[in-house]
């Protein structure tokens, strides 16, 4: 078995689509960055690669790289989870938090772990996606970003 956690964050800002665990969220600001900025798949993206030594999304797709100019994170994260299915490893389960102030999560997130059981082609009850705010304290209670945490278990594929 093994063990990786991913962490990211990203800028609220007017202008951008609010795009979170791979569904478009109705929100006045989304979040900035070179791709679609999706802060959770980023921080799960990461998990997985962490988990097996292979660095982490910065390193497999640059944000110097023009070719990933708004790219779809839920691209990025099922390439990633082809490297991790062609190491021999599978996901045993997947635990993330998101800390946003706004907008409320709660209501997104049974879609939200649909859409990520799909993309890791799990069971639903593998994949636990939970919601908090700071107390509004600090960038994400002033409402200027959001963060995510991610952590997942890896176990080898049997060979029968």
């Amino acid at each position: 078995m093994r063990i990786g956690y991913g962490f990211d964050i990203h800028k609220l800002a007017e202008g951008r689509k609010f795009i979170l665990g791979g569904v478009d969220i109705p929100f006045e600001k989304g979040l900035l960055g070179h791709s679609d900025a999706d802060v959770l798949l980023h921080a799960i993206t990461d998990a997985l690669l962490g988990a097996l030594a292979l660095g982490d999304i910065g390193q497999h797709f640059p944000d110097t790289d023009p070719l990933y100019k708004n790219a779809d994170s839920k691209v990025l994260l099922k390439h990633c989870y082809k490297l991790v299915t062609d190491k021999g490893y599978m996901l045993s389960n997947l635990d993330a938090t998101v800390v946003a102030e706004r907008p409320k999560l709660m209501p997104v997130l049974p879609e939200i772990r649909k859409v990520i059981a799909g993309l890791l082609e799990v069971d639903v009850s593998q994949v636990s996606v939970k919601a908090t705010t700071s107390e509004k304290m600090g960038f994400v209670g002033r409402e200027e970003g959001v963060s995510a945490t991610a952590v997942v278990l890896l176990e080898e594929q049997s060979n029968g």
